[in-house]
């Protein structure tokens, strides 16, 4: 028996919010960056471990992507101690940043790489968000963590978060990993896995773990049912080891944003990899659509006008709830690659990031970003009906069956339901005119959500089976 509750969800666009598929015994899931955030963590930079200089060559980097974050979501700031809280509170306040929506957490660090030391928020199976603590050992080592590796823990304690330690489960950096929000998730084993590495002996990750071993851990924490394992490579000028962020990221669910064979050899990868990764297929094991972005037309100059000698990626962006932030380096091909990138993400602002002088550290907006997605799978969906919107719902009440009709045509439109937790359980087109019947006989009891996209709306609407 289902229940229909609360009032329809009608949006005058196309966009439809991704989620996240796992196998029925996953433990946890993680949103998709593309999800509702609650808000953005960062860890703003200091002087402590690597100087003044650097700290203030990256400021204007820091209160540029929290000006653009702030009109839609939280900004939570990580700072060092209560002096650098007041010295960046100044430093948004000259900027005319608006505070409101900005809080501020005193944690001491080692660095800024937010993505790879801080928390993972994932789901449990009754939809809680939690955070996860994964091992952080400095990219096998390469640089001092003892004061970034305790961040996930001390954000849980300070929101009165569970947290689930999986510092003796595995070292992963949350840019190791990428996930299409529908089961797939695609990582390099150079960055997961122990390997021999005559370029950089620290590059040390989770020794004796197997790739089958790897596997089932990041089933049962992170959700995912099928694996993109690219070999990756080893650099003494890539201390992550090859982060899949910073050459191949998924969009929309259905895209792999990556680069030109060129473009990726050139970046480092084998032509095995690069072969792999362009014959990629999802979780029904159908062929992604690629879209390529360029790298700098020029090597990176910093802002300070150093040249280093090397091109950089448009592919470490960050997709927030309104905005999308992307690597920028005052390159002639940043207008392109913009470009490129507000296509996929029509319903979002492409703001270009000067990440000049961050990238001369090693990173770029992904890397120092991380999402917390909002408290539960249905909040943030805007509440409001038409009258042109005619679809009802209702239950055959010999079975369970359920019933769509609308007065307008329903031919071609897109029907989904998703789980409590956010998960994709069902998905077809119609093409029957203004009636569809869904069997959700199989499904357990509980609260589900159907959404309903034609070509001009989307409907949702949350449903309960007793």
């Amino acid at each position: 028996m289902y229940k229909f509750i609360c009032s329809a969800f009608l949006f005058t666009t196309s966009f439809i919010l991704q989620m996240n598929i796992t196998n029925a015994q996953a433990t946890y899931t993680m949103p998709s960056e593309e999800l509702q955030h609650e808000g953005t963590w960062l860890q703003w930079p200091h002087h402590y471990e690597y100087g003044t200089t650097y700290r203030n060559r990256l400021d204007a980097t820091w209160v540029a992507m929290t000006k653009a974050l702030v009109a839609s979501e939280k900004v939570h700031l990580i700072v060092y101690d209560a002096t650098e809280k007041t010295r960046v509170q100044n430093l948004l306040t000259a900027a005319s940043v608006a505070t409101t929506n900005i809080d501020f957490f005193q944690f001491p660090t080692n660095d800024v790489w937010v993505r790879d030391n801080g928390p993972i928020f994932v789901r449990d199976t009754s939809g809680k968000l939690i955070i996860q603590d994964w091992g952080f050992n400095g990219w096998g080592g390469d640089y001092n963590f003892n004061l970034c590796n305790p961040i996930p823990t001390s954000v849980a304690n300070a929101l009165a978060m569970t947290v689930v330690n999986l510092n003796s489960t595995m070292v992963n950096e949350g840019g190791a990993v990428e996930m299409d929000g529908n089961g797939v998730l695609m990582t390099t084993k150079s960055a997961i896995l122990c390997q021999s590495n005559p370029a950089n002996i620290n590059a040390i990750r989770n020794i004796g773990m197997t790739q089958a071993q790897a596997e089932t851990i990041f089933q049962q924490y992170l959700g995912v049912s099928k694996f993109i394992w690219l070999d990756g490579f080893y650099s003494v000028d890539d201390i992550t080891d090859a982060h899949i962020d910073g050459f191949a990221r998924f969009a929309n669910g259905t895209h792999l944003v990556t680069m030109s064979t060129t473009d990726l050899t050139y970046w480092g990868l084998s032509t095995t990899d690069i072969s792999l990764l362009t014959s990629a297929t999802d979780i029904n094991n159908k062929a992604y659509t690629i879209t390529q972005l360029p790298l700098t037309q020029n090597d990176v100059t910093t802002a300070y006008g150093k040249n280093l000698g090397y091109k950089g990626s448009y592919i470490n962006y960050y997709v927030a709830n309104s905005v999308v932030l992307v690597p920028n380096y005052s390159d002639p091909n940043d207008a392109t690659a913009n470009a490129i990138i507000q296509g996929l993400y029509p319903t979002r602002t492409v703001v270009g990031i000067d990440v000049r002088n961050l990238y001369e550290n090693g990173g770029m907006v992904h890397c120092v970003t991380q999402q917390q997605p909002v408290a539960t799978a249905s909040v943030g969906l805007k509440n409001f009906t038409s009258p042109k919107n005619n679809i009802t719902i209702s239950q055959n009440p010999t079975n369970d069956f359920l019933k769509i009709v609308s007065n307008d045509e329903l031919h071609n439109a897109v029907i989904k339901i998703l789980n409590a937790n956010g998960q994709l359980i069902f998905e077809k087109q119609n093409q029957n005119g203004k009636q569809f019947q869904i069997d959700l006989s199989k499904q357990a009891a509980g609260i589900y959500f159907i959404e309903v996209q034609s070509s001009t709306n989307i409907y949702r609407n949350k449903i309960v089976k007793e």
